[in-house]
């Protein structure tokens, strides 16, 4: 059943999925401490997360880490464009837009990006079941 992006619900979904899969044969090829501060969501409150590569998988959880090597600010459409929709454009455009705002090293988020465009098959695996978790 699909549920709305980064809703409690879909975060348990992603937990799930995330848990039915095997781990990854090769390690990230960056490792970043990332948090992410999603705005303008459908909820009550913006959405505080995190994405850590740092111990060779990729983490992709709710709350902040500390000590990032970066935080992320986005608005919850260009979030969901660039994590579900899989839309490099709509991340550059809200880049250069100023509707992502990064705090840090932002040379780990443009390593990161770079090998995203090229995602493996495991990766894009992922990608697609996000996809159908996630109501339109």
């Amino acid at each position: 059943m699909p549920h709305t992006f980064l809703s409690p619900e879909w975060m348990d979904a992603a937990r799930q999925l995330r848990d039915s899969l095997p781990k990854p044969a090769t390690a990230p090829p960056v490792a970043v401490r990332m948090n992410l501060v999603v705005t303008e969501t459908p909820f009550a409150e913006d959405v505080h997360g995190h994405i850590d590569t740092s111990e060779g998988e990729v983490v992709i959880e709710a709350g902040h880490l500390s000590d990032p090597d970066l935080t992320v600010t986005v608005d919850w459409a260009t979030a969901r464009s660039v994590f579900i929709d899989q839309d490099p454009a709509a991340a550059m455009q809200a880049f250069m837009s100023g509707r992502i705002a990064v705090d840090g090293d932002i040379t780990k988020m443009l390593a990161m990006q770079s090998t995203a465009s090229t995602p493996t098959d495991e990766a894009q695996a992922v990608a697609d079941a996000l996809r159908e978790i996630t109501a339109d």
